[in-house]
């Protein structure tokens, strides 16, 4: 029991900034997804913009990307 409170964290600072950065670019790429729905009867093109489904996504892959490289990656310690 003892040997568990001396142990260090595993996720440094420089790993919690990055996370933070990584949901950052997440929030960016949902908030880039958003737009007018379309309405009941109606088409509209603004739905299948270029943005919406090629754009957004890759934004918020690349987010999930960064998080998941920012816990698992250590960095040297001085």
């Amino acid at each position: 029991m003892n040997q568990e409170k001396n142990l260090p964290l595993r996720i440094g600072k420089k790993n919690l900034w990055f996370i933070g950065i990584g949901m950052i670019i997440i929030i960016i790429g949902f908030a880039l997804m958003m737009g007018p729905a379309s309405g009941e009867g109606t088409f509209e093109t603004d739905i299948f913009s270029f943005r919406r489904i090629v754009i957004a996504p890759i934004i918020v892959f690349l987010g999930y990307l960064s998080v998941i490289v920012s816990i698992l990656y250590r960095f040297k310690q001085n």
